[in-house]
C-alpha cells in the first residue's frame, strides 16, 4: 500500500512552563494568557519538533508500513533540514519535496497551557507554497490512496490535484483548513472527488446546516461516500453511507498537548480504512491514535504503530 500526504511542513517551538504570563478572564466566560507589552518574559522551558499536517500523517503511515511520500514545500534552511531528517529517520520518502530557495520553512510557536490547550502562532513561508508543486509527478509516485491536509486555500492546485487523482485512479481522504472551508461554495464543487472527508464539529457546520453531530452528518453523507466529524471530548461520529458508528474518547485523560490530535485521527482512521477493515476497526484505530499523541508534547511523539494492541473503547453502531 502505497500513499502521498500533501500539506504543510513546518517547524514547531513549543514554549512550556510560560510563568510569566497572566491570566485574565473578559465577561466571566473567555479567558486569556496576557502578554504586556515592552517587557521581556522568561519562559521556563522550550522544546523543538517537527509539525505541520503532512508531515504528522506521514509519520503515521510509515509507523503502519505503508510506503509513504511527502509531499510539500520547504526552504533550503535548518528547520528544512530538520524536516528532512525527521522524515528519513520514520521511513519516509522524501525525493518529492520542492525546495524553495527564496522562502524560509514554515514555523509555529505554540504557546502550551497547562490544560493541553495552546495557541499557535504561525508563519507559513514555504509550505504555503503550493502552485510550485507539479501535479504530473503523481504518475511517478503511483499511490493507491492520497492524503491531503490544507493547501492554504489554493483552490486551483487542489481542484488539479483531485482531477489527475481521478484520472489515476487514486483514492483520496481530505481534511480541509480554515482557508479550504473559506471558500465553501469551490469546496462543496469538488467533494465529490474526495473518498473520505474529516472534519471536527466547528468546520461542519461551516460547509452544511446543523447543530448536532448527526444532524451534521446526514447532511454530509449525501455529498461524499465517508465522513468523520470529530467534537473534542465528546468523541465522534462517522459513517460510511451504510453504517453510523458514534464513539466516546478511547481513553478519557486529560491531555497533555493537543498539537496534531485531529492528523493522528484522520491519519490512523485511514490505516485501517485503506486496508479494507470496517468503520468500527478503522475509528478504534484512529481514536487510539489521537489518544495517545495529545499524552506528549508535540505532535509526532505519541503515535502508534499497526502492531500495537488495542483496548476497546465505547462505540456504538447502528445501520441506516
Amino acid at each position: 500500500m502505497r500513499i502521498v500526504c500533501l500539506g504543510s511542513a513546518l517547524q514547531d517551538i513549543f514554549l512550556l512552563d510560560r510563568r510569566g504570563f497572566h491570566t485574565v478572564a473578559i465577561a466571566g466566560q473567555s479567558y486569556f494568557d496576557r502578554l504586556d507589552l515592552g517587557t521581556k518574559v522568561d519562559v521556563g522551558d522550550i522544546s523543538f519538533s517537527v509539525g505541520g499536517g503532512a508531515t504528522n500523517a506521514s509519520v503515521t503511515f510509515a509507523r503502519s508500513r505503508f510506503e509513504t511520500i511527502f509531499w510539500g514545500c520547504i526552504g533550503n534552511d535548518i528547520s528544512g533540514q530538520a524536516v528532512v531528517n525527521t522524515l528519513n529517520d520514520e521511513g519516509v520518502d522524501v525525493s518529492y519535496i520542492d525546495y524553495l530557495e527564496n522562502q524560509n520553512t514554515g514555523c509555529s510557536v505554540v504557546l502550551l497551557a497547562p490544560s493541553g490547550a495552546r495557541t499557535i502562532l504561525t508563519y507559513r513561508g514555504a509550505s504555503g507554497q503550493f502552485w510550485t508543486l507539479k501535479v504530473a509527478d503523481l504518475k511517478l509516485m503511483n499511490p493507491d490512496w492520497i492524503y491531503i491536509t490544507t493547501l492554504s486555500g489554493d483552490m486551483d492546485k487542489l481542484t488539479e490535484v483531485l482531477v489527475k487523482c481521478q484520472e489515476l485512479g487514486v483514492k483520496v481522504m481530505m481534511n480541509p483548513g480554515k482557508k479550504e472551508l473559506a471558500n465553501k461554495a469551490k469546496l462543496k464543487r469538488i467533494l465529490s472527488m474526495i473518498d473520505v472527508l474529516l472534519l471536527n464539529k466547528d468546520e461542519a457546520m461551516q460547509l452544511t446546516d446543523g447543530k448536532s453531530l448527526d444532524e451534521l452528518l446526514m447532511n454530509l453523507r449525501s455529498l461524499v461516500p465517508v465522513c468523520l466529524i470529530s467534537d473534542g471530548e465528546n468523541g465522534l461520529v462517522a459513517t460510511d453511507g451504510k453504517t453510523k458508528v458514534r464513539a466516546r474518547l478511547y481513553e478519557d485523560r486529560r491531555p497533555l498537548d493537543q498539537t496534531g490530535a485531529g492528523d493522528a485521527l484522520g491519519s490512523g482512521f485511514l490505516v485501517r480504512w485503506a486496508r479494507g477493515r470496517s468503520l468500527r476497526e478503522a475509528v478504534l484505530f484512529g481514536s487510539a491514535n489521537a489518544s495517545s499523541v495529545v499524552q506528549a508534547v508535540g505532535s509526532k511523539v505519541g503515535i502508534i504503530s499497526s502492531g500495537v494492541r488495542l483496548h476497546e473503547m465505547p462505540i456504538h453502531e447502528t445501520e441506516l
